[in-house]
């Protein structure tokens, strides 16, 4: 079985999260909430799902394990995970999101949160410990089919009050705005949102089938379909996310898209952010450029949110973090005009997407001269998918085996100069340019991320450091 937590949730192939897995973790998160005081029994806990296929199966076996455990099922139907949470929190209530968020179709995963957020790592071991120790228990593993009340419309109503609130009305007003709607949980809220700051909205490419959106490494295809729109509809931005709605996709005038890190920067600018927690894939010009305390992370929400709490129990103040892939979490309330976003230490990415078209409005800028006004180092990324674990875990170790290991492997693409290994491998070039691999926590998949002085320095960068991770057998 290759079902594990991975950078963010419980991950695998939706053929085994389907059935009696699904049943295990859920009655194993049941226990985790009960025996530590996060739950009462017969207490709540919020249920959401994505648009993949097996989502809704998987969902109905969750919601019977906790019924059968003692706790409350409530049903929130298909909203954005940041939508879920925020629901949850407003209630007191744990909660567990089905979605494989932008992986492939044929995978899933089950996100797990407390009444206060997303579980930590520590969390995710207890679980696992648990769900370990109920292997062999009959009931736990229990397939059945649960139901439960549905509040779709009370998480939907609260998740879209704190949105409309976060920009002065009409805002956007003679903005044309495209939302990429494909399989998004977000899709309709994101309409809702736009077209309430005054924005003339296209809805594009709806699909009922699934579409693994990811918005950290946007496929070629998907950069074609943004361009070809943005021509013809002669777009100001167009927006979209990944499955589950919590990293956003915001792409300029042309239909190219802006970097999540830049969004990020952009967010805590808008928001006067004093601290930020972000991991080491980030752009590394984010500490010249930003004007706030930078912490640097693994990668994953766990360890954002770890750093944030760190920081707010140091006493530090104006807290968020946020993901290369855009997601953005507040640790702490924010003043935005006259309404306090409150703390929600979850990827969103509607608050990103909302404050760079703020920007854009406000200053009359477009998106491409925004992205330029900030000066960040060139990056682009990209992934090598159906990248075998065991062979990913073989070039990593070939590589930090030693520094003869390493300069032979990269003296196509320059001389070492410095390494980071927080998460992954990351070395600094003798021209200062910046080459990172990581192999995903959540799939099959290694990720190259590079950096260097402009783009096409850049995509050639990436071109040989993925040409590199190709040959590695």
């Amino acid at each position: 079985m290759s079902v594990k937590f991975g950078t963010s949730g419980l991950r695998g192939l939706s053929s085994e999260l389907v059935g009696s897995v699904s049943a295990l973790y859920s009655t194993a998160f049941a226990q985790f909430l009960l025996s530590g005081g996060l739950a009462s029994s017969g207490g709540p806990v919020v249920v959401a799902r994505d648009f993949r296929q097996s989502s809704p199966e998987i969902a109905s076996t969750v919601m019977a394990a906790l019924i059968r455990a003692g706790l409350k099922p409530i049903d929130c139907g298909t909203i954005p995970t940041p939508a879920l949470a925020l629901y949850g929190q407003s209630i007191g209530a744990a909660g567990i999101m089905i979605t494989g968020s932008h992986i492939p179709a044929d995978r899933n995963g089950i996100k797990f949160y407390r009444p206060d957020g997303e579980i930590a790592k520590t969390d995710e071991t207890a679980i696992t410990e648990a769900a370990a120790s109920l292997a062999n228990d009959a009931d736990a593993n229990l397939v059945e089919v649960g139901t439960a009340e549905n509040h779709e419309t009370e998480a939907t109503r609260l998740f879209l009050e704190r949105n409309i609130a976060i920009l002065p009305a009409g805002a956007l007003k003679g903005k044309r705005i495209g939302i990429y709607q494909h399989s998004t949980v977000a899709r309709d809220m994101m309409v809702k949102v736009f077209e309430h700051y005054g924005a003339t909205v296209f809805p594009l490419g709806r699909s009922e089938q699934f579409i693994p959106v990811d918005t950290e490494a946007v496929s070629d295809d998907t950069i074609r379909l943004l361009a070809e729109w943005s021509d013809e509809l002669a777009l100001d931005a167009i927006i979209s996310t990944d499955g589950d709605g919590d990293r956003p996709l915001v792409a300029d005038e042309h239909g190219l898209p802006l970097r999540g890190d830049l969004l990020g920067l952009v967010a805590a600018r808008f928001l006067g952010a004093r601290v930020v927690a972000t991991p080491v894939t980030s752009n590394s010009g984010l500490e010249a450029a930003g004007g706030f305390k930078v912490v640097r992370t693994r990668v994953g929400s766990p360890f954002v949110i770890a750093a944030m709490d760190e920081a707010l129990a140091a006493g530090e103040s104006k807290v968020i973090g946020f993901e290369a892939n855009g997601g953005l979490m507040l640790g702490s309330d924010f003043l935005v005009g006259s309404t306090v976003l409150k703390a929600l230490p979850t990827r969103d990415s509607f608050l990103p997407a909302l404050a760079v078209l703020g920007m854009a409005a406000e200053s009359g800028l477009t998106l491409s001269a925004i992205a330029k006004t900030f000066s960040l180092p060139v990056a682009v990324a990209d992934r090598l998918e159906n990248y075998a674990s065991e062979r990913s875990a073989s070039l990593m170790a070939h590589l930090r085996g030693s520094k003869d290991n390493l300069s032979s492997f990269l003296s196509p693409v320059g001389t070492v100069k410095s390494t980071s290994d927080i998460d992954g491998l990351r070395v600094t070039l003798g021209d200062d340019s910046v080459i990172h691999f990581r192999p995903s926590g959540n799939a099959p998949e290694m990720r190259c991320y590079v950096e260097a002085r402009d783009q096409d320095a850049a995509e050639d960068l990436l071109a040989k450091g993925l040409g590199l991770l190709g040959g590695w057998q």
